[in-house]
């Protein structure tokens, strides 16, 4: 069997066990209000930051990440659907 062959079993297991993409790797602002309520504070303060640095080009402030964190968690849990963005949530 060659080297390459484990990995891609690998990736392959990943992307079929039902896992959604936010859950592999970091999403950003294309994460899901699903996906994004039933992660922790940590995974969804590294979502904000992807988010916000794709958006800048700058590492965002811990007031900035808290804030639209905030923002983004209270949007998906009133009036944002399970597939909404957490990029459409209203921030600054």
């Amino acid at each position: 069997m060659k080297p390459i062959a484990p990995a891609t079993i690998a990736i392959a297991v990943v992307l079929f066990s039902g896992c959604s993409a936010s859950e592999v790797i970091n999403t950003g602002g294309d994460t899901k209000c699903k996906d994004f309520t039933a992660q922790d504070e940590k995974k969804q303060t590294d979502e904000i930051s992807k988010m916000l640095k794709d958006k800048s080009g700058a590492e965002p402030n811990n007031i900035e990440l808290s804030a639209t964190r905030l923002s983004a968690l209270t949007y998906c849990q009133t009036v944002g659907k399970e597939d909404t963005k957490i990029s459409e949530a209203p921030h600054g």
